[in-house]
């Protein structure tokens, strides 16, 4: 059978293929294979630029331009090269440093210095690099701007919904009044905040050998600075230096990134399920797409299946982002391979994460509020205005206010004129009376427009 989208075993390179092409870029075996070639190439020029080290260089101009250029220019073609190598050395880093002899073989200065690619690493120093490369560059090109078009699109909501009174459901109960654009700027705030979190992840490397003690680095240079060095190199590729570490960078930070979106996750979630009941009490219509069928034998269904995609693929995402965080920070003494494994599913959980992002954002553009659907559940349930009078009845010492109210209203409602009626017969200033008889469930949402207008 040919390998297709349409023979794909994972729907990410099946069916969704499409909506993932960016993060083929990041997590794709070429774009791995990409990024270790990147870092390779710099290790070797940073090598070749320092004086003290003068067995490998200096490279001229012409040479450092012509390396970068070849880590620029990695191809499909060179990638599968490096595979070809790989199926003869069976280890995919070493297949890398191979290449990359080969590769250089017409360039004087870097065949000279050829048995410096790779020099003093193992392959993690090249792995850990590679990976926090990668993951950082999803996160600014591709997550970060996800999430902040979910963030402005509910922005938008927020202030156009802010003054739309809308019925509150407390345990799944006629509830206290808010507006629609008030309990959309509640997730506002809380993506606002998730967003500062899994951007704020430092994502950090390390480039110092076996077992992170710069073994062969000083057995072949005794007195150089080699901390400072890899402390520099890392620096250098906008990455933090950790200075700690066994034959492998711990990925501490990356269970932080990785807790960080699965949270993110959650919130959206939260959002999904909201809309999705919001839709199917009325308050939200959706939008019809000109030719979308929405059951296969009920002609008048327009279902939230936006949201139910986005739901779903949650659920996938964080199984394996909290898999990732709980596994990547623990390693048997100085090294084990479990992490090289379980490091390769980490574009599958970014992509589930991405799927359910953009999936949420369509249900959000399909949404319109219905006013008059809103109105009528509100001028439905009356007996939310028990609480006002209530309290107000408290503020001026009404013997057993609540217990007045509720055997007035719990668990039977309360028409208009009913509340009216035991409004007027209250011992209270009459403005007061005149302001509590001017009340209704549509008008009795507390700051609740301020809120959403100010988010």
């Amino acid at each position: 059978m040919p390998n297709s989208a349409l023979t794909a075993i994972s729907p990410l390179d099946g069916r969704y293929a499409g909506q993932l092409e960016s993060l083929r870029t990041y997590f794709s075996e070429f774009g791995l294979i990409r990024y270790r070639v990147r870092v390779e190439i710099e290790w070797l020029i940073a090598l070749a630029a320092n004086p003290q080290l003068r067995e490998i260089g200096p490279f001229s101009d012409a040479t450092v331009v012509e390396l970068r250029r070849l880590a620029a220019d990695f191809s499909a073609a060179h990638g599968e090269r490096v595979k070809a190598i790989e199926a003869q050395t069976n280890h995919d880093v070493k297949a890398i440093e191979y290449w990359l002899k080969e590769s250089a073989l017409g360039n004087p200065e870097v065949q000279k210095a050829s048995e410096f690619i790779h020099f003093a690493c193992t392959s993690e120093d090249i792995n850990n690099l590679a990976y926090a490369l990668a993951i950082d560059g999803c996160r600014r090109a591709v997550l970060l701007p996800a999430l902040e078009r979910i963030v402005d699109r509910l922005a938008v909501m927020a202030h156009d919904l802010a003054e739309l009174p809308m019925l509150s459901r407390t345990h799944g109960q006629p509830a206290t009044p808010t507006t629609l654009g008030k309990e959309i700027a509640n997730f506002v705030f809380r993506l606002r905040r998730a967003r500062s979190s899994v951007g704020g992840v430092r994502m950090p490397g390390k480039i110092n050998g076996a077992v992170g003690n710069y073994n062969a680095h000083v057995a072949a240079y005794p007195g150089f600075d080699w901390e400072g060095f890899a402390r520099r190199f890392v620096e250098s590729l906008g990455l933090e230096f950790n200075s700690y570490t066994t034959q492998i960078e711990p990925h501490d930070s990356l269970a932080e990134l990785f807790d960080a979106v699965a949270r993110t996750n959650t919130i959206l979630l939260d959002l999904d399920r909201d809309l999705w009941g919001y839709v199917s009490l009325g308050y939200f219509r959706q939008r019809v797409k000109e030719g979308e069928v929405g059951s296969s034998t009920m002609p008048h269904k327009v279902n939230p299946i936006d949201f139910e995609n986005s739901e779903g693929n949650i659920g996938v995402a964080n199984a394996l982002l909290r898999h990732l965080a709980d596994k990547l920070p623990v390693s048997r003494w100085q090294r084990d391979l479990s992490d090289s494994t379980a490091l390769r599913s980490v574009g599958v959980a970014l992509g589930h994460s991405l799927l359910a992002w953009r999936s949420c954002l369509r249900g959000l553009e399909k949404l319109e509020a219905d006013p008059a659907r809103l109105a009528g559940e509100l001028e439905a349930n009356w007996e939310v205005l028990a609480e006002p009078i209530q309290t107000v009845m408290r503020r001026y010492a009404v013997p057993d206010a609540y217990e007045q109210l509720k055997a007035l209203t719990r668990g039977k409602g309360i028409t208009r004129e009913g509340l009216r009626e035991f409004i007027r017969g209250l011992a209270i200033p009459e403005a007061e009376k005149q302001r509590l008889l001017e009340l209704t469930p549509g008008t009795y949402i507390g700051k609740a427009a301020e809120l959403a207008k100010r988010i």
